[in-house]
């Protein structure tokens, strides 16, 4: 993936330029987007915090270049799981109540110069 100068775009620019192609696409499904780049006091991190109608949800997003053989997803490992779960429980503590469904989902955009971008939105990635 270039940039507009034909420049190949770094590790951190193509996951700035993933989260808010993913954030487009949550908001096209009709999701709510409540916060960005949330960092726990206890090192938890979440990419997208968003409300998807009653239920809030907790997103990793994954971009990658063109797949080869594996999925974004397979990017969520154990040890990213938990970094994410406490951040997502961070959130959770910042709430006066957390008497509703919330979830951890993953939002996979693949990067294909030249064509639009794949995103797939994989709710309830992990538990």
């Amino acid at each position: 993936m270039t940039d507009r100068a034909g420049e190949r775009l770094g590790h951190i620019a193509i996951g700035e330029l993933g989260e808010k192609i993913a954030c487009s696409a949550l908001k096209s499904r009709g999701r709510k987007i409540l916060y960005r780049n949330y960092r726990g006091s206890k090192g938890g991190e979440v990419d997208i915090v968003a409300r998807d109608g009653e239920v809030l949800s907790f997103v990793e997003v994954k971009t990658r270049r063109k797949r080869d053989t594996s999925r974004p997803l397979e990017a969520v490992n154990k040890k990213k799981q938990e970094l994410i779960k406490r951040g997502g429980n961070s959130w959770l503590g910042l709430l006066t109540t957390n008497d509703f469904i919330w979830r951890y989902d993953v939002v996979e955009v693949e990067l294909i110069d030249g064509e639009v971008p794949e995103v797939t939105v994989v709710e309830g990635a992990f538990d």
